[in-house]
């Protein structure tokens, strides 16, 4: 569950602040690929869809290559490595109306060995807005497959997927980006108000029409995972979902309980929570995450905080707050935003493994250059080397509308910039709160189709919740809730990072591969733990 809005995400430091879902890359292992028995059928009998969705159902997908599917030299890399095939899968646009408009999803395939072979381990890596297709890719060229195709797909909207949402032009993007935040406050409610209703407007028309938009919540890309796993050829799902992954997971899980063969969720997002509570959440655990890296970088001579960690919070407010009225100059000709500092500064607290580059970075701040944190804030936005962007940002907006929708008033929504301040003051850029302008979200023509709950999933076979005791985008008490709600095994992580499966802890690895392949529950929560936390 994200809380950024897309366009105007710089007018609130709680935007640049409000947790970007995407996981980042896990790094596989190999505890996929050792020969196994075939593990023990489960039980339930999947239920056939309804007579109207059969022709879905029964597609066969028409693999080939992936290199028309890449927009950089990056993706040409991934896409064109040996044994990866992409098709596109057609679902309809609006299940209610199979017969009418249908969307393309994005599908890659890594082929796994054919001994012992299990069938497809399908993967999200969170968002909303996050590509499937790379992080298969990814995967995939670190020899993840083993026993499993590795199988990614781009969401309804996303990415390769067609048609895509698309809200904001390039240009308006890097303009955005650098606005100032404080003429935004300055400009009053009913100039945002009416940038927001542009805004909406515009990501009508560019997506292809209201009913794109309308029919891109979770629970219609659960449906279209059902319908790729019967593609596939899979009699149940196999499904490893991130962060925001987590939501489809658990989605999938009510709806489709007898089709699930296993189910990893890793970095949950709390079901329960309403896009207030998960933003004020989510502003909390940054400003933890933001803490300890402060604590370790106050050990180091070089520290750009200082030496006292009691102090780094205002040491980062007086080195950041400046740009309000001064943006920094970049090596391109750009300068860094307030609101750009503050991203690049949160994308580098998902991980300790970036927090020496963050302290470049802000070390390159303080000597007036803004380059490094740019290339970060960049990175979070999708922006490539060429200034094109792809499009996670719109659809992180536009499926977190559609899942919730916008809060109800402009009470609350001003309050919650004043409590985003509270619970994250590294964050805080100082200004007044604001009266509670509507965004975006609230002038998009789409009713929410989900309301916030605990899932129940009668019938759901044995699955595995992991959940990370310091991780700042999902903290840990939610995978707490979600794997009481589902009934599953939970495997607690100390550390201070978003997500940790395959991602080089030995101890959730072999739990998690374990369960994958063998269908082995853990007997109790193994407490595992990361060497940096």
């Amino acid at each position: 569950m994200g809380t950024r809005r897309t366009r105007r995400a710089a007018v609130a430091v709680l935007a640049a602040a409000g947790a970007a879902m995407l996981s980042s890359c896990a790094v596989p292992g190999i505890l996929l690929t050792a020969p196994t028995p075939a593990p023990a059928p489960v039980a339930a009998t999947p239920v056939e869809p309804p007579p109207a969705l059969a022709p879905y159902y029964s597609q066969v997908l028409a693999w080939g290559p992936c290199l028309p599917l890449a927009d950089d030299d990056r993706e040409r890399e991934l896409f064109g490595a040996p044994g990866v095939e992409c098709a596109r899968l057609t679902v309809p646009l609006d299940y209610a109306k199979p017969e009418g408009r249908t969307a393309e999803i994005a599908v890659l395939r890594a082929a796994g060995e054919s001994v012992n072979h299990i069938g497809s381990l399908v993967l999200n890596p969170g968002g909303p807005g996050g590509s499937g297709v790379e992080m298969a890719a990814a995967f995939a060229a670190q020899g993840a497959a083993g026993v499993f195709d590795i199988v990614g797909f781009d969401p309804r909207g996303v990415g390769k997927s067609t048609p895509t949402i698309d809200c904001t032009t390039d240009a308006e993007w890097d303009a955005a980006r650098a606005e100032s935040l404080r003429g935004l406050v300055a400009e009053g409610t009913a100039a945002i108000e009416a940038r927001a209703r542009q805004d909406a407007e515009n990501c009508v028309q560019r997506s292809g029409g209201a009913d794109v938009l309308a029919n891109s919540g979770t629970r219609d890309v659960a449906r279209d995972m059902d319908v790729l796993r019967a593609a596939l050829g899979d009699e149940k799902l196999t499904y490893l979902g991130y962060s925001y992954g987590t939501r489809i997971g658990a989605t999938y899980a009510e709806m489709f309980p007898q089709n699930v063969r296993a189910m990893v969720l890793d970095g949950a997002v709390d079901p329960t929570q309403t896009a207030a509570e998960g933003a004020i959440a989510q502003m909390a655990g940054f400003q933890g995450a933001f803490d300890a890296y402060a604590a370790d970088c106050a050990q180091r001579a070089d520290c750009p905080l200082g030496a006292d960690p009691s102090r780094t919070t205002a040491e980062f407010q007086a080195l950041t707050r400046p740009l309000l009225d001064r943006p920094a100059p970049v090596s391109d000709g750009r300068t860094l935003s307030y609101s750009d500092a503050v991203t690049a500064v949160i994308a580098s607290l998902y991980n300790p493994a970036a927090w020496p580059g963050l302290t470049q970075g802000l070390q390159a701040l303080r000597a007036g250059d803004g380059t490094p944190l740019m290339t970060e804030a960049d990175g979070y936005y999708g922006r490539r080397p060429d200034g094109s962007y792809g499009n996670d940002q719109e659809a992180l907006m536009v499926v977190n509308c559609v899942d919730g929708g916008p809060m109800a008033g402009a009470a609350e929504r001003a309050d919650l910039q004043r409590r985003a301040a509270e619970a994250a003051p590294f964050a805080d850029p100082g200004l007044p709160a604001g009266d509670g302008a509507l965004d975006t979200c609230a002038m998009l023509p789409v009713t929410p189709t989900s309301q916030p709950h605990l899932p129940h999933a009668e019938g759901l076979p044995p699955t595995l919740v992991v959940s990370t005791t310091g991780d700042p985008a999902t903290p840990y008490q939610a995978g707490v809730d979600l794997a009481a709600a589902l009934g599953s095994q939970l495997i607690t992580v100390e550390g201070t990072r978003h997500t940790a499966v395959l991602q080089g802890n030995s101890c959730v690895d072999s739990a998690v591969g374990a369960y994958l392949v063998k269908l082995k529950v853990p007997t109790e929560d193994p407490h595992c733990r990361f060497a940096d936390s």
